[in-house]
């Protein structure tokens, strides 16, 4: 099981429904699997037809969600794709791929109270575009 946030850039329902079940498969919980998309009203349907979860307040903090409101979209989903741990400069990149209609399914591991996340480092995190 990996200790990193692992992001995917796919192209259609179905592939993301795929991701989503191998990233079940892999051993990532269903609650810790995210989908993205560039509208608000996408990404609730996306997540309703996958079964997979919106990035929530929990995930990005009471501040950041409140500062939200005052943001553009794409500041907006800057804050919630490196509020799972993307670098700022992956989020400026996947931010692209939103605009052109993609959609993101990110996966964070669940981790107990002892271990420790490394959300980020290096060349371990890891994309993959379907």
């Amino acid at each position: 099981m990996s200790t990193y946030t692992r992001v995917s850039v796919t192209s259609s329902l179905e592939d993301t429904q795929n991701k989503v079940q191998q990233l079940h498969s892999e051993g990532f919980k269903k609650d810790h699997i995210y989908v993205l998309t560039h509208s608000a009203e996408g990404t609730e349907y996306v997540a309703e037809f996958t079964g997979a979860e919106q990035i929530s307040m929990a995930e990005e903090g009471l501040f950041a969600s409140i500062a939200n409101l005052f943001r553009s979209r794409s500041e907006e989903l800057r804050v919630k794709i490196m509020a799972l741990g993307v670098p700022e400069a992956e989020a400026d990149s996947l931010i692209t791929e939103l605009e052109w209609g993609k959609i993101l399914v990110l996966a964070t591991p669940h981790m107990s109270d002892e271990d420790t996340l490394l959300m980020y480092q290096g060349e371990a995190f890891q994309r993959t575009i379907i």
